[in-house]
């Protein structure tokens, strides 16, 4: 009898000591996909995979400083252009090397940049004097300059037209309205501006299905709606969830319109209706927004704190993911997307002692 018993509890304790793994084990699983139509949890951490990986770094001479406000890549001639604006230049990379190869000097402030392999042209928006500055990219030489207004600064590029379209005035140019100028890529030549009445403008996006161009109103709280044939505003759309507006992206195949703001959110926008339908909340102080039609991926660069790459998925029109934040540097607001290489390169001004650089991470 007392054998049969002691078998007994030996076998009650395994079955207990099963139990308790078996529960532990499912606390650590992790959580089933979403149904369709439930909604989508934007408070949830990162999934088992971090959506992006540091792989490389660019680092700049010690005397650079100052804040970046753009980055773009040449494919064809593996060159990362970049602008520090403390260093008032465009600084070039080698991206298999991560090597500075060359600096445009002479550019007061450096702001946006474009370039067309085709041409082998590189496009820069000088705030002061307000001009867009055209340069050879096979020896950097200034090939023409175009005179526009103070704070020449955000762009949009119409790759069908090849037009260049460009924020100027306003403000800090002393006028209560802001222009768009539109730049034929081709001849240099300005071929005409759309009069915006907002003294402060920011990021542009365009929609290729349509001639509509979204235009960030900073002064106004607004999503100013332009008519690239007609060259006038057809709509004002107010922000209510967030404020200071200075970054877009568009999903156009699902009519979603993304409001970055460095208040801490990103606004999602319905085109058809210019209605808002959620704020995503991301780290503060923003400065690009990025979306990725193929992997449905929203990119934030926001330099508040300790400076965060924040990434959402979208699981569908009106549900968005979260997968988390991964860590840059302190104001490290300006970020590039590169599709083609799989990368995401991030530029973290100069801080304390180290120097400023570009991170490279490879998307997983």
């Amino acid at each position: 009898m007392k054998l049969t018993r002691i078998i007994s509890l030996l076998f009650a304790s395994v079955a207990s000591v099963q139990l308790m793994l078996t529960a532990f084990a499912q606390q650590q699983q992790p959580p089933l996909p979403q149904k369709a139509g439930e909604k989508a949890d934007r408070n949830a951490g990162p999934r088992d995979t971090v959506p992006l990986k540091l792989v490389g770094r660019f680092e700049f001479p010690s005397d650079v400083n100052g804040r970046f406000d753009h980055l773009i890549a040449d494919l064809h001639g593996h060159r990362l252009f970049t602008t520090p604006q403390g260093s008032k230049s465009v600084m070039v990379f080698d991206l298999r090397t991560h090597k500075l190869i060359h600096t445009i000097a002479g550019i007061e402030i450096p702001n946006s940049l474009l370039y067309r392999e085709d041409l082998k042209r590189l496009y820069v928006t000088d705030g002061s004097p307000g001009e867009l500055k055209i340069y050879s990219g096979e020896n950097y030489d200034l090939i023409k300059s175009v005179r526009l207004l103070q704070d020449t600064d955000p762009i949009v590029y119409d790759p069908a037209r090849k037009y260049l379209y460009v924020v100027n005035g306003g403000r800090d140019a002393k006028m209560s309205y802001s222009t768009i100028s539109i730049i034929d890529t081709t001849s240099g030549n300005k071929v005409d501006e759309m009069k915006v009445d907002s003294p402060g403008l920011d990021a542009m996006v365009i929609e290729k299905s349509s001639p509509k161009l979204y235009v960030a109103n900073v002064a106004q709280t607004k999503v100013e709606v332009m008519d690239r044939n007609a060259r006038t505003a057809i709509a004002s759309w107010p922000i209510t969830l967030c404020t200071v507006t200075v970054a877009l992206a568009l999903d156009e195949s699902n009519r979603r319109l993304f409001v970055g703001c460095r208040s801490g959110q990103i606004v999602v926008f319905d085109t058809e209706t210019g209605k808002e339908m959620e704020a995503l909340p991301i780290n503060q102080n923003i400065n690009d927004l990025v979306f990725d039609p193929v992997s449905k991926r929203l990119y934030a660069t926001c330099g508040a704190g300790a400076g965060s790459l924040d990434t959402y998925e979208e699981t569908d029109p009106d549900h968005y993911r979260s997968l988390g934040q991964v860590p840059t540097g302190p104001d490290a607001r300006t970020g590039r997307l590169v599709p083609e290489l799989e990368r995401f390169f991030v530029a973290v001004p100069q801080h304390e002692r180290t120097n400023a650089e570009v991170l490279e991470y490879k998307i997983q």
